[in-house]
C-alpha cells in the first residue's frame, strides 16, 4: 500500500486549520486516514506545528511520501536531518552518539538563529 504524508482539512470557511495525517493514496483528502501525526495551523503567526517526531521520522524511513507542504514542515522541523544523520550511521561514517551531537547542535542553531 502506498502511503502519503499529507494535510487534512479542519475549521471554518477562511480560517482552516490542518491535521497532519498518514493516509492511502486513494483516499479522499479529509477522508479515512491510517495516523494522525501531528497539527498545522498556519492562522498563527508564526505558524503553529505540533508534530510526533518520531512517528513522523518512523513514516518516512517506511517510505511514505511527503506532500510539497508537509515536506517543508517536516524538513524545518528536522525530521528530515535526522533522516540524512541515521543515513550516515547506517554508512558507518560515524556513530549514533556524535549523530545524535550534531542534530542537538542543528537544532540549538537553528533556535538561535530564531530569537
Amino acid at each position: 500500500m502506498a502511503t502519503k504524508i499529507r494535510l487534512q482539512r479542519h475549521g471554518r470557511k477562511s480560517y482552516a486549520f490542518y491535521s497532519i495525517v498518514i493516509a492511502d493514496v486513494k483516499a479522499p483528502r479529509d477522508g479515512k486516514f491510517i495516523e494522525k501525526i501531528g497539527t498545522y495551523n498556519p492562522n498563527t503567526n508564526p505558524a503553529t506545528v505540533d508534530l510526533k517526531f518520531d512517528r513522523a521520522l518512523n513514516w518516512v524511513l517506511k517510505g511514505a511520501q511527503p506532500t510539497d507542504t508537509v515536506r517543508s514542515i517536516l524538513s524545518r522541523e528536522g525530521v528530515y536531518m535526522k533522516k540524512h544523520l541515521l543515513g550516515g550511521v547506517a554508512k558507518g561514517a560515524f556513530g549514533e552518539a556524535e549523530a545524535e551531537a550534531k542534530f542537538e547542535a542543528w537544532k540549538n542553531n537553528k533556535q538561535n538563529g530564531l530569537a
